[in-house]
């Protein structure tokens, strides 16, 4: 399990234009990794909603949101359309950023056998180091945006 402390392990996604995108790019930069269930599930809708009213908040303390699902390209571009969201959402399809992050969630929705991302918050500082974790102990749970807010600005 990443804990604080620990250097973020890296990785390359795709976002909504099937580019990739990778984390070491970011060095120099706080990046706030935003794991989200899926697109267009309602508490999902919203977490990502309240990123993007706070993105000039973040952006003022020189971070940027990732978010990050297990939805496909597709899927989160259109997510990304209808909620005018302004940072990158990444596809994690083979789950391996979800698993190397210990942000996996099993049963989404009654599915047995199905895995998504949990809800999850991880900020990683300009070096690459881990200096924020928060899990939800189910996906139903949102994080405490002012705390993620304050630890970015501290």
């Amino acid at each position: 399990m990443v804990k604080v402390g620990d250097k973020a392990p890296d990785f390359t996604l795709k976002n909504t234009s099937k580019e990739a995108v990778t984390l070491s790019d970011y060095k120099g930069k706080t990046v706030i990794l935003a794991f989200y269930p899926g697109a267009f599930t309602g508490v999902c809708d919203k977490e990502m909603c309240t990123f993007q009213e706070n993105l000039a908040k973040f952006n003022e303390c020189n971070a940027i949101v990732l978010g990050i699902s297990v939805d496909s390209p597709w899927a989160n571009a259109e997510f990304a359309r209808r909620y005018n969201l302004e940072f990158e959402l990444l596809s994690d399809l083979d789950r391996d950023v979800v698993k190397s992050y210990d942000a996996k969630f099993s049963g989404l929705g009654g599915l047995d056998g199905y895995v998504s991302a949990n809800r999850a918050v991880i900020i990683i500082d300009s070096e690459g180091m881990v200096q924020y974790r928060w899990v939800a102990e189910n996906p139903g749970i949102e994080p405490d945006y002012d705390e993620v807010l304050s630890f970015c600005s501290a």
